[in-house]
């Protein structure tokens, strides 16, 4: 059977409830008759001693007992008090005075018995186990003082007081799951509701319902795991746009090759165009465009998982710089770039010299790509506090500070409308941000002084990464 939290609550509650007072009640009762009335009666032994001398003395001066047989008087007289007797009683005598055990009926559950042990006056209702007393007269034993214990002679008391004490105890804890009733109520207005809230929120996410967001209404622990829900709500529907965007980023970058490679070979098979060098010219390079894509759209992935592999050596960084760059003297030349270097010698990190190499070819085509015509572009690397800062500033165009921070995240461009002969498949960033991490340094993005874009690639020296291999 399938309970709520709400009755598994009330439940506890009231099983605590039940059980606490059968055990206070248990232990009270224990109490009660082991401790209350266990001290009575040791009272009443007590009373005992202080009581045989005055009953010795009344038998020495009657001879016997009959002067107490049937007369009520004579026995309230020798339970009287220590006043009553002291012109009766030989002066040789002490008494105690009264203990407060006469308060709770001590007279009255005394007994005198003759030397055979007959009843002669007080209580009738002696069982076998009554304590009894020896009164000695001249080393004699003329008679005994018996005791009839608290607990016999309170039987029916005693029922009447379990009574009225279950009906307490009932009272109380029909009361306490009354108030546990409410507890539960409360308790479940203050956890079950929200966890509720969280549960079908859940549940919405789990089906596709990325907007769904959970009311934070509080500063504690279900306070902080619906702000915890709603932040990985946020990051699964940019997550899903992510996705989304993706596949049709992805879609689009092969669609277009392969669009154009079909049109000319289509317009080759109808003889609409001939097998020429710049025929096959032009169907090489949109294979090379494809080949670029496939082999990005795989680094990106083996390195978002962590599986890109690199060799790390001692790597000169400036020296790997002068090799990147004169790929791309021409397409600068013919673009009237104006190239600046300011490249320090013998900086060594530590790194994979191929990774690097395809940062530096990827940064330097970006920079190729986007920057004006008769432009400038200024290439600086230089050691700086067991580091190595690298940076490529051009003059522009620049980027809007909004579209900075996402420079670096695979398929974003600037302008997502611009033609093909202006920008690429827009990988080239996303992969040298994996790969300069996986370097253990940092790349970031920002407005140049020459009014372009600023990227600044930070990685660490050889003395930074001792346990590097």
């Amino acid at each position: 059977m399938k309970r709520s939290i709400s009755t598994k609550i009330f439940l506890l509650l009231a099983s605590l409830t039940i059980v606490t007072i059968g055990a206070m009640g248990i232990a009270a009762r224990v109490s009660f008759n082991n401790g209350f009335l266990g001290y009575l009666n040791d009272q009443g032994f007590a009373r005992l001693e202080t009581v045989t001398p005055v009953f010795a003395a009344a038998y020495a001066k009657h001879g016997s007992w009959e002067f107490v047989r049937n007369n009520p008087r004579a026995w309230l007289d020798l339970l009287g008090s220590t006043l009553r007797w002291s012109d009766r009683i030989p002066d040789n005598i002490q008494f105690a005075p009264l203990p407060e055990s006469d308060f709770t009926g001590l007279d009255l559950r005394l007994a005198l018995l003759d030397a055979n042990k007959h009843v002669m006056m007080g209580n009738l209702g002696l069982g076998a186990g009554a304590p009894m007393k020896p009164i000695l007269v001249n080393g004699n034993v003329v008679g005994w003082l018996a005791l009839v214990p608290f607990e016999q002679a309170t039987a029916q008391a005693d029922v009447r007081f379990q009574r009225r004490y279950l009906t307490t105890i009932w009272i109380v804890g029909l009361s306490i799951v009354i108030l546990a009733a409410f507890a539960a109520w409360w308790l479940t207005q203050l956890l079950v509701t929200p966890l509720e809230r969280i549960a079908n929120a859940t549940h919405r996410l789990s089906g596709g319902d990325y907007n769904v967001r959970i009311p934070v209404a509080s500063r504690d622990e279900i306070g902080h795991l619906s702000q915890d829900f709603n932040q990985l709500a946020h990051a699964l529907a940019q997550t899903e746009q992510l996705r989304r965007s993706f596949m049709a980023d992805v879609s689009h970058e092969l669609r277009t090759p392969l669009a154009v490679l079909k049109g000319e070979l289509e317009a080759i098979e109808d003889g609409i165009r001939r097998i020429t060098p710049a025929t096959l010219a032009s169907l090489q390079s949109e294979v090379e465009t494809l080949n670029k894509l496939v082999n990005d759209l795989y680094d990106l992935s083996v390195s978002d998982v962590g599986a890109l592999s690199y060799r790390m050596t001692e790597v000169d960084i400036g020296g790997l710089l002068h090799v990147a760059l004169p790929a791309f003297s021409k397409r600068f030349a013919e673009a009237g770039l104006q190239v600046t270097t300011r490249i320090d010698a013998s900086i060594v990190i530590r790194g994979d010299e191929a990774r690097l190499l395809q940062l530096f070819n990827n940064l330097l085509e970006n920079s190729g790509r986007y920057i004006e015509q008769n432009g400038g572009l200024r290439i600086s690397c230089a050691g700086v506090e067991g580091a190595v800062l690298i940076e490529l500033e051009d003059s522009g165009p620049g980027v809007p500070p909004e579209a900075l921070p996402h420079l670096f995240e695979r398929f974003f461009r600037v302008e997502p409308s611009r033609t093909r002969a202006h920008g690429g498949a827009g990988l080239g960033l996303a992969i040298c941000r994996n790969i300069v991490e996986a370097h253990g340094g940092t790349i970031t993005a920002s407005q140049g002084s020459l009014g372009g874009l600023l990227i600044r690639v930070r990685l660490p020296r050889v003395e930074s990464l001792p346990g590097a291999a």
